[in-house]
């Protein structure tokens, strides 16, 4: 896994259309916010602060029992602190989801695993920002997940849910695999 540094910044590229981070050692990374999700100050060039290495640990750490690959795991980390700085207030989109039928409804903290269903799929998804009745949710399915029969959230894709619609998860997903081809 990465380690981060203050060397590290974020800035959003013209080309790409998209925030990025330069991690040095001519290594960036793109994020998968484009412009129009993104706060005001996104648009000139941030240093990776305190607080977003704060949050790249945090993350790091509830992330750590998930089956995927370390580079996806990476992925979605800074995925999970770009939105958590930059990305815009949303208003809930709850109708995508069925309500849980827990006997009181969940109040996630920051960088919990939750569950989220409806009538296509189950998934799960990490709280990246938690409110008092709902909170901004990264999905954390390698497939995706599918909000009804034409739209879909890719993996790391920002979502903000009400909380009576989140249940406490129940890891199903197999590590991904690739193979190496010569």
């Amino acid at each position: 896994m990465l380690k981060p540094s203050d060397k590290w910044s974020w800035y959003f590229c013209d080309r790409e259309s998209h925030l990025m981070l330069d991690l040095g050692a001519d290594m960036l990374f793109r994020t998968n916010f484009p412009a129009k999700v993104l706060v005001d100050c996104a648009f000139s060039t941030n240093e990776f602060t305190v607080d977003d290495a704060g949050d790249y640990q945090a993350f790091c750490e509830s992330t750590s029992f998930l089956p995927l690959i370390d580079a996806r795991k990476a992925e979605l980390v800074l995925n999970c602190v770009a939105a958590k700085r930059f990305y815009k207030p949303i208003q809930p989109k709850s109708w995508f989801f069925d309500t849980q039928t827990a006997h009181e409804v969940l109040a996630p903290r920051e960088g919990e695993l939750v569950s989220l269903k409806n009538d296509f799929n189950d998934g799960h998804f990490i709280v990246i920002e938690s409110g008092d009745s709902s909170s901004m949710c990264i999905c954390v399915e390698p497939d995706g997940f599918a909000l009804n029969s034409t739209k879909n959230l890719k993996f790391s894709d920002v979502i903000k849910v009400m909380h009576d619609r989140m249940g406490m998860p129940s890891i199903k997903f197999q590590p991904e695999t690739f193979s190496m081809v010569s």
